[in-house]
């Protein structure tokens, strides 16, 4: 009777098991990262001189977004409302806060109406302290707009 032989050993690195595990990875991380945004996508107006607003970013901040069709986005929980209900649900997240400011987040393509509606809303909610949420221009672009409106005035 022969004795059998063992299959020879296999020197190669399996990397399904890491593939697998990446794989997954990627998909947790493609489902998470559209929840990470704070508040709709829109495009803001560019600023000469912005001030940061670093409590814009925490996550209690209460958020008013703006879009360009005129869609008004509340923030925490970033739900959709009507310009006529914004007071009502602004007045029940700032009872009970020390930071009473509301920062607005609008389009720069938004019509200037719908922003002034949601101001006019969250003043008649008791809102004093309004942050109007830019983007700084980069400092050649501010150059070159400066050289651009001194030209137009000469």
């Amino acid at each position: 009777m022969q004795k059998k032989k063992a299959p020879p050993v296999v020197a190669d690195i399996n990397v399904t098991p890491m593939v697998d595990v990446m794989l997954v990875l990627l998909i947790i991380f493609m489902v998470i990262t559209p929840m990470l945004t704070k508040g709709a996508q829109v495009d803001k107006v560019k600023a000469k001189n912005a001030i940061a607003m670093q409590a814009a970013d925490k996550e209690d901040a209460i958020l008013v977004a703006i879009t360009r069709n005129g869609q008004i986005f509340l923030s925490p929980g970033n739900k959709q409302v009507n310009a006529d209900d914004l007071p009502d649900r602004v007045r029940d997240l700032l009872t009970n806060r020390l930071d009473k400011t509301v920062y607005i987040k609008a389009d720069k393509r938004a019509k200037y109406e719908v922003v002034e509606d949601a101001i006019d809303n969250l003043r008649a909610a008791g809102v004093s302290d309004l942050g109007l949420l830019t983007e700084e221009l980069p400092r050649g672009e501010v150059q070159a707009r400066a050289a651009a409106t001194a030209t137009k005035v000469n």
